[in-house]
């Protein structure tokens, strides 16, 4: 069974890390909150973390554990 990619979204004045599939919520004071405890769980889940901004769109992603061993960078 594949991972579920982590997303860190806007929840009102706070911040929230989500799993697709709506498989566990967790909300923060803060975006770097989030962000902090969205990149543990993407990386012990081995999947990729997407940051979104305010406005709901994504502005960041960062993959853990799959990346093509050929691209630099």
């Amino acid at each position: 069974m594949p991972g579920h990619d982590i997303h860190v979204v806007p929840a009102g004045d706070r911040w929230a890390v989500e799993a697709e599939g709506g498989l566990g919520r967790e909300t923060f004071d803060t975006q770097d909150e989030a962000i902090a405890a969205g990149t543990c769980r993407a990386k012990e889940k081995q999947v990729e973390l997407f940051i979104h901004g305010q406005d709901g769109q994504i502005r960041a992603r960062n993959t853990f554990g799959h990346d093509p061993r050929d691209i630099k960078g």
